[in-house]
């Protein structure tokens, strides 16, 4: 843990100059020369988890960096742990002995590997929790906290919705039987917005029952919150374009906020064409990585919304690159945080920096507020809304009790 005491929360202007003289002398101290690397995972009867697929009850895990000057960073990434780890076996010679100060060239060479033998996966999850214990070293190393690393703010909080589905209770509450108990809960707690699953169908395609089934979730939210209740829209790339266009057109009278991965990523013609033929506003995607994917997306006027998970898309360093180069064609950012602890604090330091920042996938009123028993600091939706921690780097505060009990499982991939 560093001993870097928590900067100031008011930026004063001797703060922005102490901050600077951080970077610069940062950019000329001793190397933070990475001597091992540790992969952690969790206990099996640990239950806690986004749903996203794996099959151990923490669907998240750790890489952690080690520097011969006592600093450890740590990353994360979900859902398949035997993928990544062998993934991050396979990768530590390159990592092992980098200066872990070289955010983009190390990215760079990792990722030129990885796109020589079909970039994506396992790989690409692995490289994005490199990137982020990276970052949460540099951090720790001049004093300051992600977001300040990635530019600064340009919001004092950040604008949060919370995912409900009719698998993943709330207080025993589920969509369909308890949309409107719902919808209360949220609008108590001052959450405004919400992520739906509604359409479900076998074989791609939508039927007209299944249709009007998943379209009664959208009037029940409408029939108790009006206006008040922001819903998007995620089809988990469940549809043919068919299907995709009857969806879309349906929802257009209900003045949804955006219908995500309606279909699978592989065809951006594809989302061009649902693009041009509707008024709601589509977002992708999750299942994404790096800039260059998201490239034909912008290009083809495929997408109204950028989505993005900071653990698959190459790290917190590539979600902003990809952000900044969508903010050139003046399309809003809203990344996914269905992980664990550190993916849920990289992103909100990161949408605190963004400039085109829409809203982030938050959750704590599913199973977010389970992430104490890992970290010291969660930040809690007040008002819809959270905020950074101010201590240097992702600021996590990681529980040393988890090592000691075992609960959080080590195994060494390198050292030097």
């Amino acid at each position: 843990m560093s001993t870097v005491m928590p900067s100031r929360s008011k930026l004063t202007r001797r703060g922005f100059l102490a901050s600077a003289s951080a970077l610069a002398a940062a950019a000329q101290a001793e190397p933070l020369t990475i001597k091992q690397i540790d992969a952690v995972t969790f206990r099996k009867d640990i239950k806690i988890g986004g749903g996203s697929g794996g099959s151990d009850g923490a669907e998240f895990c750790w890489v952690r960096l080690h520097t011969t000057n006592g600093l450890i960073g740590t990353g994360e990434t979900y859902p398949f742990h035997q993928g990544e780890m062998g993934a991050l076996k396979d990768y530590a010679r390159m990592i092992i002995g980098k200066d872990a100060r070289d955010l983009d060239g190390l990215w760079r060479s990792l990722y030129h590997a990885m796109a020589m033998r079909n970039a994506g996966g396992a790989d690409m999850r692995i490289l994005s929790a490199v990137n982020m214990a990276q970052l949460d070293l540099l951090g720790q190393a001049t004093g300051l906290p992600l977001y300040r690393l990635l530019g600064g703010r340009t919001r004092p909080r950040v604008r949060v919705y919370n995912t409900t589905t009719d698998y993943w209770a709330i207080n025993e509450m589920k969509m369909g039987p308890d949309t409107t108990r719902i919808v209360d809960f949220l609008l108590e707690r001052g959450i405004t917005a919400m992520k739906i699953y509604p359409f479900s169908a076998p074989d791609h395609y939508l039927s007209n029952a299944a249709l009007d089934r998943g379209l009664g979730w959208i009037k029940d939210i409408r029939d108790r919150a009006g206006m008040k209740m922001d819903v998007c829209v995620d089809c988990w790339g469940r549809f043919d374009l068919p299907s995709a266009l009857r969806i879309a057109k349906a929802l257009e009278p209900h003045g949804i906020m955006y219908l995500e991965d309606a279909m699978l990523m592989n065809n951006a013609r594809a989302y061009s064409r649902l693009a041009r033929e509707t008024s709601v506003p589509i977002c992708m995607s999750e299942t994404l990585a790096t800039r260059y994917e998201y490239r034909e997306y912008f290009e083809l006027e495929a997408a109204d919304v950028i989505m993005y998970d900071l653990s698959w898309c190459g790290g917190p360093s590539e979600a902003k690159r990809i952000s900044d180069m969508g903010d050139t064609y003046f399309l809003p950012t809203s990344p996914h945080t269905c992980g664990g602890p550190l993916l849920y604090l990289s992103s909100v330091h990161l949408c605190t920096a963004l400039q085109n920042f829409l809203i982030m996938e938050s959750n704590y009123w599913k199973y977010t507020h389970q992430f104490p028993y890992f970290v010291g600091h969660v930040p809690v939706p007040k008002d819809g809304h959270v905020t950074p921690p101010e201590t240097p780097g992702i600021g996590a505060q990681i529980k040393p009790e988890l090592f000691r009990s075992g609960d959080a499982i080590v195994e060494t991939v390198a050292r030097t």
